[in-house]
């Protein structure tokens, strides 16, 4: 798949495409991601709290406003340890400030001592069931992002779009899902849990990738969209069945292209974009 090479791409999809910073910051501070967002016409993003941290909050808040980019996801409350839960108020309260749509919620994994993943999961839904009465009274949704379940042992609890639905449907109104094509992209079930998430309203994100053969890293190797195996114009069009309104998000963890140049590897995911989903 050839890229376009030496320009500047446009972000001219009908429907819109963000970024999510992690897919450069590596090389791109905040201040600098939005700006190379702004360049292209990305006016929707979604923000790391550790990174506004390396800027200071009034900085970004005024990176954000002066290019009129607005805030999706923020990531992220979690893992769900005492200290960091401890902080979780602070962080829905941070999200509000930055107009977010939605926060994250990481669940982290088993630990050693721990080996009972039944007890695991029912902790993690006991926490994300008090993180939601902390996020109804700020005002701000919170998001089960189900990752793959070969990080279930030291990422998250959380591995399956039927377990976040069902979680969901139990706690009431305030929570909803992501889906990331990383993640769920395996599962036979795929396409009646996002209508299923569509119907309920609850479908919060869709974040694109793809799944490289090999995979030399369970993080850090995902690939660019259209240079894996994963079907993307099919989910993207079992998310526009279920509903699903919001912009196409790129997220891409990956040493490759973390040593890129963060313009260039922009264009490159605009483009890519543009050629998978922009007929669909």
């Amino acid at each position: 798949m050839e890229d376009i090479a030496g320009m500047t791409v446009k972000n001219s999809l009908s429907r819109s495409v963000a970024i999510n910073h992690a897919t450069v910051r590596e090389r791109a501070n905040m201040i600098t991601f939005l700006h190379l967002c702004a360049e292209r016409g990305i006016n929707v993003v979604s923000v790391w709290g550790n990174e506004i941290d390396k800027i200071g909050e009034g900085a970004a808040l005024a990176a954000l406003e002066s290019h009129g980019i607005t805030v999706s996801g923020y990531n992220r409350i979690g893992p769900f340890t005492p200290e960091y839960l401890d902080q979780a108020q602070f962080e829905l309260e941070r999200a509000a400030r930055f107009g977010a749509d939605h926060v994250f919620l990481f669940t982290g994994g088993l630990t050693e001592k721990d080996g009972d993943l039944g007890a695991a999961r029912k902790h993690a839904e006991d926490e994300i069931a008090r993180l939601l009465e902390m996020a109804r009274r700020v005002g701000i949704k919170l998001a089960i992002e189900p990752l793959h379940p070969m990080l279930v042992g030291d990422r998250t609890v959380l591995a399956s779009l039927s377990h976040a639905n069902d979680l969901c449907e139990a706690l009431g109104p305030g929570i909803g899902v992501v889906v990331d094509v990383y993640h769920v992209w395996w599962d036979e079930r795929l396409e009646a849990e996002i209508l299923r998430a569509g119907r309920a309203g609850r479908l919060l994100g869709f974040h694109v990738n793809d799944w490289l053969l090999p995979t030399r890293h369970l993080l850090t190797d995902r690939g660019m969209m259209g240079d894996g195996i994963i079907d993307l114009v099919s989910i993207d069009r079992m998310m526009r069945r279920s509903g699903f309104e919001g912009p196409v998000e790129v997220e891409i963890f990956s040493a490759d292209w973390w040593a890129r140049d963060p313009g260039e590897v922009l264009d490159i995911a605009l483009s890519r974009c543009q050629q998978i989903f922009g007929s669909n």
